[in-house]
């Protein structure tokens, strides 16, 4: 129990010093996105580089834990929609940001510290098989959705889809990394010395870098406008998303780690790439940016009461 306290403090005390420096003006205009560049462009993508060149699936069945975690994310996601357009009367498009931010998890940023924190490696390793399909997933999702809801014909078109999908997929550094570990471990080959030891000089400082950065980061995005939404979007993301993944942890048998990871994962709050996609696509900005911060201000009590419930429940 003090090793989970202390690491949940830990973790969520980098951030908060992040935010504190930032708002304090303790850091110069521009220093924290400076660092959250450096951050999700070279040490986090060296970072998954290093975890899924080496990673071990420890009796983890990937499918079964990607078919329970995808089960928690679809449901959420179309909770968070129905939410907007059912219930707020927003239009479609928004209704899309509104999924997304309600079931995408900071799986990176603020999900491998935790994890690894808590589970030590083996944990990490189980992470790493959700981050290595997550992004890639959740970017075709929103990228189908806006061609069906967007300013378009409303009809797919799978060329495009496709295109669209691709050229984000290979801009973003962290799936760079992600396949470039992947395809390091395949070839079973040792890094040399030197290169080793650039990798673990990068990757061992990750963590605490993406958590400051992620803490002043909230500071430049911050809260305006309507809160009702983001509430309601953020109460999704930390109470049924978690709620749906231990179901179906249960449902499947997963086993008692997976079923640890998934369950946390799924309580994590949304990360910046929600707010990415809503600005890709040109709506829902403000809504993006408002869940993303009151999901991560509640997630410190939300995430530590789901850990001692997996903790109860699995050991």
């Amino acid at each position: 129990m003090s090793q989970l306290i202390e690491t949940i403090l830990y973790v969520f005390g980098l951030v908060a010093i992040g935010y504190v420096a930032a708002w304090s003006n303790y850091l110069k205009a521009g220093a924290g996105e400076m660092l959250g560049q450096f951050a999700v462009g070279v040490a986090m993508p060296v970072l998954l580089f290093r975890t899924l060149s080496k990673v071990d699936f420890h009796g983890a069945a990937p499918w079964l834990l990607w078919v329970v975690y995808f089960s928690a994310i679809a449901l959420t996601w179309t909770s968070g929609h129905l939410i907007m357009t059912r219930w707020l009367g927003r239009d479609a498009r928004v209704g899309v940001i509104g999924g997304v931010s309600s079931s995408f998890s900071n799986l990176v940023l603020l999900g491998i510290p935790l994890i690894s924190g808590i589970f030590g490696q083996p944990g990490t390793d189980v992470i790493s098989l959700l981050i290595a399909v997550h992004l890639p997933v959740m970017m075709m999702a929103s990228i189908i959705l806006f061609e069906l809801f967007g300013e378009g014909d409303g009809e797919l078109h799978p060329a495009r889809v496709l295109r669209s999908f691709l050229g984000r997929l290979f801009a973003n550094p962290l799936i760079v990394g992600i396949l470039s570990g992947l395809a390091w471990r395949f070839t079973g080959w040792e890094l040399p010395s030197v290169a080793g030891r650039l990798v673990d000089a990068f990757a061992d400082i990750a963590g605490p870098i993406a958590l400051f950065s992620m803490g002043a980061g909230l500071k430049a995005f911050g809260i305006s406008g309507n809160l009702r939404p983001a509430l309601a979007l953020s109460a999704v993301k930390l109470v049924l998303m978690p709620g749906l993944a231990l179901i179906f942890a249960i449902l499947f048998g997963l086993p008692p780690l997976a079923a640890k990871v998934a369950v946390v994962a799924a309580s994590l709050p949304a990360g910046v790439n929600s707010y990415l996609i809503a600005t890709q696509f040109g709506t829902g900005q403000g809504l993006a940016s408002n869940q993303m911060t009151l999901s991560t201000l509640m997630a410190v009590m939300t995430t530590s009461a789901w850990l001692l419930v997996v903790g109860c429940i699995f050991g």
